[in-house]
């Protein structure tokens, strides 16, 4: 891609996690289906989009990805890049599959009930080891989190901005001790 991105119009791909070694390594989070093709689309860019950066893959250790940015030599170098988000325009990747999703497209999107209830809006979406989930904040529901599975979630509507939830039993039960807030 060339010329800056809108960083508005941005996904997050990698961050950087630490450094490797003296010759300015780094280890990179992969946020792509394939952590490898980190590299693959062309410079990454800072958050604001006014930096960008060459990135070469060397190798993977324990999750994480091995990596070389041009430019950067040494040890030195590479600590100051440390937590540094690597991003890309949204349109310089392909079209998701049917049913599948960038998560950046899902932030924002109003998040409803089949019945009709609005739960809130779609504040992150995350995976902590047991597949990916949709955190919904705004709403009645204090720290509601929707496993973002085809029976959870069976509607996802780019167009209008929503995510439909069918609620499992006790998804929308307070913990106890905890009331549904009210506005």
């Amino acid at each position: 891609m060339n010329g800056k991105p809108d960083p508005a119009k941005s996904v997050l791909l990698g961050v950087v996690t630490g450094v490797r070694g003296l010759k300015g390594d780094l280890r990179i989070k992969s946020f792509t289906a394939d952590p490898e093709d980190l590299a693959a689309y062309g410079p990454l860019w800072d958050e604001a989009g006014e930096v960008s950066y060459r990135v070469r893959v060397t190798g993977e250790v324990k999750g994480h990805l091995i990596a070389r940015i041009k430019g950067v030599s040494n040890r030195t170098a590479a600590e100051t890049l440390k937590g540094l988000k690597l991003h890309i325009s949204r349109s310089a990747l392909p079209d998701p599959e049917e049913d599948e999703f960038y998560h950046s497209d899902l932030i924002g999107l109003q998040a409803v009930t089949t019945s009709g209830e609005v739960l809130g809006t779609v504040s992150a979406v995350e995976d902590f080891g047991a597949g990916d989930v949709l955190e919904v904040a705004g709403g009645p529901y204090k720290g509601l989190v929707v496993p973002f599975t085809k029976e959870v979630v069976p509607e996802v509507d780019l167009e209008i901005g929503t995510v439909t939830v069918d609620p499992p039993d006790g998804l929308l039960e307070p913990p106890e001790g905890e009331a549904k807030e009210t506005e």
